[in-house]
């Protein structure tokens, strides 16, 4: 377990204690559930990484011989 400091402004200290209150919790309680929430977050390289996955576990087969030759490319384009 990890202990943090964190500065506030006494108006902001005011409000969290006054939210805290109403919720039954401690300001602490409200931070530690508020970064768990953070962290459990999939950040934005996990979900690219996963669709990545996702999109390979989908792929078949790939051959590279089997690409279009040049006259077949050109007359799907006209």
């Amino acid at each position: 377990m990890r202990y943090i400091t964190v500065v506030v402004d006494d108006e902001t200290y005011k409000r969290a204690r006054m939210a805290a209150a109403e919720r039954d919790a401690s300001v602490s309680a409200l931070v530690k559930a508020y970064l768990t929430q953070l962290g459990a977050q999939e950040t934005e390289s996990e979900r690219l990484k996963q669709q990545e996955r996702e999109i390979r576990s989908r792929i078949a087969k790939f051959n590279a011989s089997d690409r279009l030759s040049r006259d077949e490319i050109h007359s799907r384009a006209q």
